[in-house]
């Protein structure tokens, strides 16, 4: 990192640690979590979905599969729950402004949403690929109060996005908190997220078990979790608290985008290699020179070249297994859910439902997977009916 930012990371660790400390900070974070996001989010059982998943296997049965309902979240993603408690953060450390990097938006909607509610000043950067994809959280932003600066340099997503929002930190650390949307980033980012977010697979635990008891059933928990992974935050905030149960089977799906050609996906745990990128070791994808490459995904919010350190290393440890969706399944699972649950989802989670369909017809019908709708498709309705249209999908003429 810049050396200019060394003393910000550092204050931004001492204040996190106090803060986990302090009785009276998890007291009002856990207030503005109930009261204002809308936790716990539900678990619901997806039961056509699972129907379909046996039809497809050509199975009798196939694994129930659950959705963890973040999408019900205030501003319709998991991305709330870290920017509500770092913007406490922010004001913890007497900072009185806030920049964000978005891709899909979802994360500058919900920066911009904490930041309304507390009284800070928010600017968000955003590649302008992403502000033509993603208008309708622009304008979120923007009745937010938040100042929304569009990057036209790069590939105009969002690892530009990032470099941009570094660049203004370095010259108003001061006065500024940057409130990084994943689990990428230097330390303490990475922590500080996951740990924000794990609340999603906390409630998914607890939850598990009660429906399990209603049915007068003693499995405590899932046989498999699943998630989408761009940067990684809403797949940290699943994993991690099932992390040291062996018995669960961990899933991470990432953007197989147009194929495994370099410059056509985002999947750099399936196809990248060690690298640095914004401050952490990493996989990442980069050409042999070890410039970081070009990527691709319907997704705006998975076309990241980099990922979550611990997402790295729980693939080096093998404790959790990485795939990659393409473009046409996860457009194809968007349709899926909506139709046989009445459940919209966002593009990135798409992929993680494209993954579960595929995984709970290969395994039998006493057994259950858990997929984190971590974000609502209200985003992505204008952007997927154009592709839509484009490959010819009937009723999108």
């Amino acid at each position: 990192m810049p050396e200019t930012l060394v003393a910000a990371l550092r204050e931004l660790e001492r204040a996190y640690d106090e803060a986990i400390a302090d009785d009276a900070f998890h007291a009002e974070l856990d207030h503005l979590l109930k009261t204002f996001v809308g936790r716990a989010t539900p678990l619901f059982e997806a039961k056509r979905l699972s129907g379909l998943a046996a039809e497809r296997a050509g199975k009798d049965g196939a694994a129930r599969i659950w959705l963890k309902r973040e999408d019900l979240a205030h501003t319709g993603a998991h991305k709330i729950n870290n920017t509500i408690g770092q913007a406490l953060l922010t004001r913890r450390m007497g900072k009185r402004r806030v920049i964000a990097e978005t891709g899909a938006g979802q994360h500058g909607v919900a920066t911009a949403t904490a930041c309304a509610h507390l009284g800070l000043d928010c600017t968000v950067y955003m590649g302008a690929e992403d502000v033509r994809r993603q208008h309708l959280n622009v304008v979120r932003m923007k009745m937010m109060g938040a100042k929304v600066c569009p990057v036209d340099s790069g590939s105009r997503t969002l690892k530009d996005a990032t470099n941009e929002a570094m660049r203004d930190w370095m010259s108003s650390v001061d006065t500024t908190h940057y409130i990084l949307g994943s689990v990428v980033g230097p330390h303490p980012f990475p922590r500080i997220v996951r740990d924000l977010q794990a609340c999603i697979g906390r409630e998914a635990k607890e939850q598990f078990a009660e429906a399990m008891a209603g049915e007068g059933s003693k499995k405590l928990l899932p046989d498999c979790v699943i998630a989408c992974v761009g940067g990684g935050s809403n797949a940290a905030g699943l994993f991690y608290p099932f992390i040291d149960d062996a018995s669960v089977r961990i899933v991470g799906v990432e953007a197989g985008g147009r194929g495994p050609g370099l410059g056509s996906h985002a999947a750099p745990l399936s196809h990248g290699s060690p690298g640095v990128l914004h401050g952490s070791l990493s996989y990442v994808l980069q050409d042999e020179d070890g410039q970081t490459a070009s990527v691709h995904s319907c997704s705006a919010g998975l076309d990241y070249p980099g990922v979550g350190p611990e997402h790295s290393y729980w693939k080096d440890v093998g404790r959790v297994e990485y795939i990659a969706v393409d473009d046409d399944q996860a457009l194809d699972s968007m349709l899926l859910l909506s139709r046989m649950e009445g459940v919209l989802p966002a593009l990135e989670t798409a992929h993680a439902v494209a993954a579960a369909v595929r995984i709970a017809g290969e395994m039998g019908a006493d057994r259950h997977i858990v997929i984190n709708c971590s974000g609502r498709g209200d985003k992505d309705v204008d952007e997927a009916a154009r592709l839509l249209r484009e490959r010819g999908e009937p009723g999108f003429e």
